[in-house]
């Protein structure tokens, strides 16, 4: 069964540890911590993160770098000293997520027209990818809008030169942002995507809650059940599309009536 939860993105700027709690007091079980600042990753900032979800008794299935907008300029730039340097300072990331017990890095990589080539991207990925895995971190390429990975024909080729070092999370607002079929998306890329970021949407309009749009995600569900989807279904919604807390819940609830919990 897949699990369901929400990222403390949703409530951002809300300081991470405090978006956690709420999420505990809306009655999520399953959260994405997406950190908001260097301080976070370990001392006090990080133990406070991990004493609101041991209160909640949360599990935290993966993690969102906040540097996710820069790594184009910090990892996949023609600057190999600062890809080399940043590759040490991810371990921080790796580490964070070993303290909450997540096993997913969420990864936005390069933009589009990056000053690297496709085969260097690929390769720096990969390094990356395997100092995640000697932690026991799975780093994952989400598909994201003005990013290289907005293309489904790079994300092939992607995985045709990580080969089972590919993994991929699906993010739903964002398929829909690159004029992408969601579900197309999915079942292309149904054997590699280990998380999904969840939302609705209407013609003109994404990134709602669950319920409030018109996508299928029974057919999701179908998709991804099929090919052994042992992962989780996380709402990553921003502050501007709902106005209310309930809506999360009646986001939740919908998607339990879909045998998701």
């Amino acid at each position: 069964m897949i699990r369901l939860g929400a990222s403390t993105a949703c409530f951002y700027p809300m300081e991470t540890e405090k978006a956690l709690k709420h999420l505990g007091e809306l009655g999520f079980s399953v959260a994405e911590v997406f950190f908001n600042s260097f301080s976070e990753l370990c001392g006090p900032l990080l133990e406070a993160i991990r004493r609101e979800q041991q209160a909640y008794g949360m599990q935290v299935v993966s993690v969102h770098p906040f540097t996710s907008g820069t790594e184009a300029y910090f990892l996949f730039s023609a600057y190999e000293r600062r890809f080399r340097d940043t590759l040490e300072y991810y371990k921080r990331y790796f580490d964070a997520a070993n303290a909450l017990g997540a096993k997913i890095l969420v990864m936005h990589g390069a933009k589009r027209g990056a000053s690297i080539t496709e085969a260097q991207y690929f390769d720096r990925f990969g390094e990356l990818v395997r100092l995640g895995k000697a932690q026991g971190i799975t780093v994952s390429q989400e598909n994201v809008v003005q990013f290289a990975s907005e293309s489904t024909d790079f994300l092939i080729r992607m995985r045709s030169a990580l080969g089972g070092d590919f993994h991929m999370v699906l993010d739903i607002k964002q398929a829909v942002r690159s004029g992408l079929d969601p579900l197309a998306l999915a079942r292309r890329f149904s054997g590699e995507i280990v998380h999904v970021h969840v939302s609705d949407h209407l013609p003109g309009r994404d990134c709602l809650p669950p319920g409030e749009g018109a996508f299928d995600f029974s057919a999701l569900c179908d998709v991804l059940e099929q090919s052994g989807y042992q992962g989780s279904f996380v709402m990553e919604l921003y502050a501007g599309n709902f106005e209310e807390d309930r809506q999360l819940t009646e986001a939740k609830a919908f998607l339990e009536k879909l045998s998701i919990s």
